[in-house]
This record gives structure tokens, C-alpha cells and sequence, in this order.
């Protein structure tokens, strides 16, 4: 981030499902089912980030897939997510 300017974001929402593919950077996922891997919006490719917010209830993130530590996502509260390019996997910050 650049001291001054505003960063950009663009926010979609999805259905939760075993696999879920983040078209951007902020996902409001509705559903319950329990989501084993996140196809990253820039194609994993290299490192980046993604916000996820379950608005329907509880979700389940599950290590399966590419999910480095699963939890339970509370409902409207938000994870942050990074993705390590390295592990190919996503390491979540926080939304327990």
C-alpha cells in the first residue's frame, strides 16, 4: 500500500462448495457446506490474498485441499487469508 492512495478491492459472492474458485479479492460465501479448497482469483500463480465471509450460517474450511489449518468461519465475521505460493496453500489469519 502507497502512504495516500486508496487500495482497490472488488468483492463477489458464491455458493459454498468443496471447491470454491475467489473471482476476487472479498468472497461472501452463503451456504453450509464445507469448503476443501479456494481456486485463488489470480490463479496461484504467485502470492496474494483473499477476505472470506460466510453470510449464511457457519462454514467449515477444511484441510483437504488447499487449506494449510482448517476452522469454522463464523457467520459475517471475516477471514483473512493469505496464499503461500510456496506451500501452495492458504494460511488463514483470523474469523474464528
Amino acid at each position: 500500500m502507497i502512504p495516500g492512495t486508496t487500495s482497490k478491492a472488488s468483492e463477489s459472492t458464491v455458493a459454498s462448495a468443496t471447491s470454491i474458485v475467489a473471482k476476487t479479492d472479498i468472497i461472501l460465501v452463503t451456504g453450509s457446506t464445507q469448503v476443501e479448497t479456494i481456486v485463488p482469483n489470480f490463479g496461484g500463480g504467485f502470492s496474494g490474498f483473499l477476505v472470506f465471509i460466510p453470510t449464511a450460517g457457519a462454514v467449515v474450511l477444511g484441510t483437504s485441499g488447499n487449506i494449510l489449518v482448517g476452522i469454522t468461519a463464523a457467520q459475517n465475521r471475516a477471514v483473512f487469508m493469505m496464499f503461500v505460493r510456496s506451500l501452495g496453500k492458504w494460511v488463514i489469519n483470523s474469523g474464528v
